[in-house]
């Protein structure tokens, strides 16, 4: 079935789909290592790329090829390519984008590993990096040098909840010939598509929102163009980062009900952010669904939605935040985000907790910063159990 004209909750449900021998209704599990030829011919039109047959799992599979055609239809791109965890799929756009001497600059309340590695390991082989709130592209064109070679965004960012104008970075990238990833893990496709702006990368970690159950780890990359794909998919094969069939097929599973998760966490979260906002214990609460956001306009112009992720400042900083992890029952104290169960955290003595203060605060990660992801829990429930606990401390 072509499904490129489909609307978005069909191409969840048959977008990527393989037929085989026995009619499954699902994709299949091929959990295998390695593919048997037909014959000798065979097998060297397979390595030749004569034949779109199958080699080896770390090079291809029928049910990973399935999540990798899902993704691609989901974000409108040519192709998607299926890594091992979130870090699986920076790493690989890393490695296979940049070179010795390249500069990239990327958000600076960035998700905190992806901008570890880059500080602390490609750095040492003579890549360099800054980061700024991209919030304002001002930042990323003083920031630009004759070596820029990337510019690498979240929005919205992690933890600070702040956006990045899309469509703005990718005609400031356009104009220079740089390529432009961005970290669509808080959004998923179904409320924002970076390459429909002109962006050139798109990545999730799809063990959040896009598989949406808490029980496997896994990235994917979707290119706008072919080029890339040729760039990026022997990267990650070189890398070893590539997806197992089973994660493969539990991402698809997970994602025939994105929507109807997003929508019901969506219509959690603006309760939730409410309730906060007016709370005399809450600084401030950052979630584009509130007018009060500093983009909320922006929000409406590049997402579908404002999502389910809140961040919010205790009053009281460090112990306040520390407090409230202590007295709630119901969210869960766990990193990760973008499951069917709400969670909490406090960055600045868990996540951060190792990061410099003035790093970390320079950022906007403040000691009573709160973050979390809203669940599909009765609403009613989740703030009684968010009141009970501020009242504690």
């Amino acid at each position: 079935m072509d499904t490129k004209d489909l609307g978005f909750d069909s191409k969840l449900i048959h977008s990527g789909q393989i037929d085989d021998q026995f009619g499954s209704a699902t994709v299949p599990i091929y959990q295998t290592s390695t593919f048997r030829f037909r014959d000798a011919d065979h097998g060297a039109a397979c390595f030749s790329g004569d034949s779109d047959g199958y080699i080896y799992t770390r090079l291809n599979n029928p049910t990973i090829d399935a999540l990798e055609r899902l993704a691609a239809s989901l974000e409108n791109g040519y192709r998607g390519i299926a890594c091992s965890s979130g870090m699986g799929a920076v790493n690989t756009i890393y490695s296979g984008v940049l070179k010795q001497g390249d500069h990239m600059i990327s958000t600076d309340a960035v998700y905190g590993p992806s901008r570890v590695v880059m500080e602390k390991h490609y750095s040492k082989y003579g890549i360099e990096s800054s980061y700024v709130d991209t919030s304002n592209p001002d930042n990323i064109i003083k920031e630009i040098r004759p070596q820029t070679r990337m510019i690498y965004i979240e929005t919205p960012a992690n933890p600070t909840m702040s956006l990045t104008d899309l469509k703005a970075v990718a005609e400031i990238a356009g104009e220079r010939g740089i390529i432009t990833v961005a970290d669509n893990t808080f959004c998923s496709p179904y409320l924002q598509k970076p390459l429909d702006f002109g962006f050139d990368i798109v990545f999730h970690s799809v063990t959040k929102f896009m598989n949406g159950h808490a029980d496997i780890v896994g990235g994917v990359i979707v290119v706008k163009q072919r080029k890339l794909d040729s760039i990026l998919r022997p990267m990650m094969i070189n890398l070893g980062c590539n997806m197992d069939p089973h994660q493969a097929y539990m991402v698809i599973r997970g994602l025939k009900t994105l929507s109807v998760r997003m929508e019901k966490a969506q219509q959690n979260a603006i309760k939730v952010a409410r309730f906060l906002e007016v709370h005399p214990k809450v600084a401030w609460v950052k979630y584009p669904g509130l007018e009060s956001h500093p983009q909320y306009e922006l929000a409406r112009s590049q997402m579908d939605g404002p999502g389910a992720m809140i961040s919010f400042e205790m009053k009281g900083g460090l112990n306040a935040g520390k407090n409230l992890m202590n007295k709630v029952s119901l969210p869960l104290l766990a990193v990760s985000l973008g499951g069917v169960e709400s969670l909490i955290q406090h960055p600045a003595s868990m996540t951060h907790s190792k990061v410099d203060k003035s790093s970390r605060e320079e950022s906007g990660i403040t000691d009573g910063l709160v973050r979390f992801s809203v669940g599909i829990e009765n609403p009613e429930d989740i703030i009684t159990d968010l009141e009970r606990a501020m009242e504690n401390v």
